[in-house]
């Protein structure tokens, strides 16, 4: 390892640890918020109890989630005083704003409300208590949007200065930051992106309770939720990629072209299915290609060009100096791939769900109204053989992880892509690090941090093992009688308010 760069490297590994593990939580905390929302509003408008267990099944997961997200979402803004001093001094005029925008308006706005949701079951009435939960998901897409704002500034630096007497970067259009093309396809994709995590999520959860034939009024209903979100989310996910990647080859063409492992320009560039090759000597030695369409994904034209690696590095050589101007070629090749893959397996096996569960062909079905314990399965005609539907629920289970792979390894490709740049054409990485910083004090908090986020990772698991396989509480009568105007009854008004879950 070259002890010039082990700081600059060991700082890189662990912000990207950090945030690849909190990023985990992000998605999931989005996308249930909505859904939950979703389950109450039917249970207002319907009064079914199985919508209103359902809410508070779901919405107990989610609020282990949620918290566990803001824990590890607090260390991430520690590291830009700890390892990236110099990116904070140079860009913190800009990249601050809309950090400050979205602890000030987004969290606040949702920590207020999801404290009301949580005590308001037997304080607020139906509705009222309903608005909260929405005012919780609004809050949630907020937080995300300003975040994703200060990304894309990175990927994209737009309504900046530079102060070349003070050595900073300072922010002339705030507007133009949090409104830039970058910025509103960035958000599109990770929406899309993050309601197929929740769909998976659900699904996969009552896939393992139907295929025990437990709580079915419920899990049928949480199925079906689940399957219909993987099937729009996943489609308009592919739409939001196709959008940002478009964008993408012009911002970025370096990016693009190391997903494609795309060495010399062509006019008809192909698309790349498999590659390997020598990075070194800057070509692939085996490549297995569909002619043209990496030109049509990129400018909706088969004949168009689209530069490659070494054309790119040359030219970004002439116009920021000598350099190696490579993002790290194999990762940006496979983590595309991955992404695309789990993806689309994603949407896949939720589309074959739908289709499989039409006409409730496959599900459990009860004997009486009400009851969980189901003796048998009620198949209908052509139905498939048992072996297959066993293999089914099991799958169904395990897909909940491939868009949690698939974001992770998204966020991975948009990041590492990016390099050497910190701030695309502005700031490079190896004058972000914190002078001052030695190897073993990064060491000493990476391993910190990754001790402690492997024991959160425990905690996370344990408790949403343990709540899962739970499956929905039953409901008491305050539960279906919640009052009718703010603070209930009159009888109960000295009485503490209770923890709903």
């Amino acid at each position: 390892m070259d002890l010039a760069l082990a700081p600059e490297t060991m700082a890189r590994w662990q912000f990207g640890i950090t945030t690849v593990y909190h990023f985990l939580f992000v998605p999931l905390t989005i996308s249930l918020a909505a859904l939950v929302a979703g389950l109450q509003t039917a249970w207002v408008r319907t009064e079914k109890e199985k919508y209103l267990r359902a809410t508070k099944f779901w919405g107990k997961l989610f609020l282990i989630n949620i918290a566990m997200g803001v824990v590890t979402g607090i260390l991430q803004e520690f590291q830009f005083g700890m390892n990236w001093s110099d990116y904070s001094r140079f860009v913190g005029d800009i990249f601050g704003a809309p950090l400050a925008f979205e602890a000030l308006i987004a969290f606040f706005f949702e920590s207020t409300f999801i404290g009301l949701w949580i005590f308001g079951w037997d304080k607020l009435p139906k509705r009222l208590h309903l608005a909260t939960i929405w005012m919780v998901s609004i809050g949630t897409i907020l937080s995300a949007y300003f975040i994703l704002a200060a990304n894309s500034w990175m990927q994209h630096p737009v309504g900046y200065r530079i102060n070349e007497e003070r050595g900073r970067a300072e922010l002339t259009d705030f507007w133009a930051v949090l409104t830039q093309n970058t910025a509103l396809a960035q958000m599109f994709h990770t929406l899309t992106a993050a309601f197929l995590v929740g769909g998976a999520f659900m699904a996969g959860i009552a896939a393992y309770h139907l295929a025990r034939k437990k709580h079915v009024p419920v899990m049928k209903s949480s199925l079906r939720l689940g399957l219909v979100t993987i099937t729009i989310s996943g489609l308009l996910t592919a739409v939001s990629g196709d959008v940002l990647g478009k964008i993408m080859f012009e911002q970025q063409p370096m990016k693009m072209a190391a997903a494609e492992a795309l060495w010399d320009g062509e006019d008809s560039a192909p698309f790349s299915i498999f590659a390997y090759g020598d990075v070194a000597q800057g070509h692939n030695k085996v490549a297995v290609e569909i002619p043209g369409l990496l030109s049509f994904l990129a400018h909706n034209n088969f004949d168009e060009h689209v530069p490659g690696i070494n054309d790119l590095n040359k030219e970004m050589q002439e116009k920021y100096g000598p350099g190696d101007y490579r993002p790290n070629i194999p990762v940006a090749y496979w983590g595309f791939r991955w992404m695309i893959g789990f993806g689309m397996a994603s949407l896949g096996l939720g589309v074959l769900g739908l289709w499989l569960t039409r006409k409730k062909f496959m599900l459990p079905q009860s004997m009486r109204v009400g009851e969980d314990e189901v003796p048998h399965l009620v198949l209908f005609k052509k139905a498939l053989s048992p072996k297959f539907t066993r293999w089914y629920w099991v799958v169904a289970l395990w897909t909940m992880l491939f868009p949690l792979i698939a974001n992770s390894w998204g966020w991975i490709f948009t990041e590492m892509g990016r390099q050497p740049w910190v701030v695309f054409g502005v700031l490079k990485t190896s004058a972000a690090v914190s002078p001052n910083v030695s190897q073993a004090e990064v060491i000493t908090s990476l391993a910190v941090y990754t001790l402690l986020y492997a024991a959160l990772a425990v905690i996370e698991v344990k408790l949403m093992v343990k709540y899962a396989k739970a499956g929905p509480p039953e409901l008491t009568e305050a539960d279906l009688n919640p009052p009718t105007r703010i603070g209930g009854d009159d009888r109960d008004a000295d009485r503490p308010m209770a923890f709903s879950y």
